[in-house]
């Protein structure tokens, strides 16, 4: 699985790779889906709105003896492939529908079968809207980091993401930021995942994610690809990605102090400076995530739901088939093989290393798959020469100002 017949990867050798001395990177994050339904219905969520549709024959929730065997599995990979660190990112749909007894139930779970031999870190994506004191006391318990999408201030936010009946959600989901923000949860929070539409004033959607002082946030672009383009995309060389992204860059950058991480910009500025990528949206490093369902199938990363009927599939299960089989399949393995997955374009493109191909969702044509350019293209060269530009720059005054400056007396 993870393309369509004939389309790359699924021609891609293994064998032949393993006889030029590629080995895999093992896993060292697992999203574990720990229930399959959402009680908002965001417009344009990648796993209830898009092409695949498998959602629909998921149970609810996953069982106790699935959590069960996905620790098992976990601590497996941990030991065998002498792993000192793992991360669990619980998620879904909406990973707090599972309550309180569920969730404390998975975690307690996880973090038998690993320790002490092995560190564990959990992380949970949320909505924000089921927040509450018993939550944050459970995840204050365990160490849990939490993540909440939001995208931007009320207007900006409930164009998609909506509840069923068409409301808003924002007034719900910033009741729970501000509790969570509250003491004594702040440590919690991991940060704010905002999703990019171009109809919202980006300065107006930074500053109002800053006011709640967030460590980190991480804007998406919107899942699209060859076959389906992302709103707002009329041909392959205009750049409105870019430039809404820019206008945050200039602000955020040009600030007299660092008010909070933006994970996107800071990656490529690491990758600017001859350092690997520690995100799979850019850059060659390997790609060491993967996701298990709620019934408990193996499967690639979620996002390329939007791409086709099937498209993370690996017909591999928690109760039969341990982890490093899942590191073999030609779909894993071509998120691994770094510059042996780029297309011909992005292999003669100056800026491949740095940019990486683009997030490998954005890059799926029907008949070629996944070895294509991003439909991002344009705006990924036009962000990372800007922010190259003004790196370059800033490195350069601060140069100057040192030579200037004057020595000891």
């Amino acid at each position: 699985m993870g393309s369509g017949p004939g389309e790359w990867p699924q021609n891609l050798d293994i064998r032949a790779l393993l006889e030029t001395g590629w080995r895999p990177t093992p896993f060292q994050e697992f999203v574990v889906k720990i229930h399959s339904r959402c009680n908002l219905a965001c417009d344009y969520c990648y796993m209830y709105e898009m092409a695949d549709q498998s959602w629909r024959s998921q149970p609810l929730r996953m069982s106790r003896s699935t959590i069960d065997q996905v620790a098992l599995r976990i601590a497996e990979h941990a030991r065998t492939n002498l792993l000192r660190e793992v991360e669990i990112v619980l998620h879904g749909g909406e990973p707090l529908l599972v309550g309180h007894d569920h969730l404390r139930y998975a975690l307690r779970t996880f973090r038998a079968a690993l320790v002490p031999d092995v560190k564990v870190s959990f992380a949970l994506q949320t909505n924000g809207v089921l927040l509450d004191p018993g939550f944050l006391e459970l995840c204050a318990e365990y160490g849990v980091s939490i993540g909440v999408s939001v995208d931007g201030d009320e207007e900006g936010h409930d164009l998609h993401r909506k509840r069923k009946d068409g409301r808003g959600s924002y007034e719900s989901v910033i009741k729970g930021v501000k509790l969570l923000t509250s003491e004594p949860y702040r440590h919690l929070f991991g940060g704010f995942l905002t999703t990019i539409d171009l109809r919202n004033e980006p300065t107006l959607t930074y500053e109002s994610l800053l006011s709640f002082t967030p460590p980190l946030m991480d804007f998406l672009l919107p899942h699209g690809n060859w076959e389906t383009p992302p709103p707002g995309r009329p041909d392959d060389e205009t750049t409105p990605y870019a430039d809404w992204l820019i206008s945050i860059f200039d602000r955020w950058y040009k600030a007299p102090v660092q008010e909070t991480r933006i994970r996107l910009f800071t990656e490529i500025m690491r990758l600017l400076i001859g350092r690997q990528s520690g995100s799979e949206s850019v850059g060659l490093s390997p790609v060491s995530m993967v996701v298990v369902e709620t019934n408990g199938q193996i499967e690639q990363v979620d996002t390329l739901k939007s791409a086709f009927e099937g498209a993370t599939g690996t017909a591999l299960h928690v109760s039969r088939d341990p982890f490093d089989t899942a590191l073999m399949l030609p779909s894993i393995a071509a998120r691994q093989i770094g510059l042996q997955a780029l297309s011909e374009p992005c292999l003669a493109c100056r800026m491949r290393r740095v940019c990486g191909g683009g997030l490998y969702t954005h890059r799926y044509r029907p008949g070629s798959g996944f070895r294509n350019r991003s439909v991002y293209c344009a705006d990924l060269m036009r962000l990372i020469a800007h922010i190259r530009t003004a790196v370059s720059l800033d490195v350069a005054e601060r140069r100057r100002r040192s030579a200037d400056a004057p020595g000891p007396s």
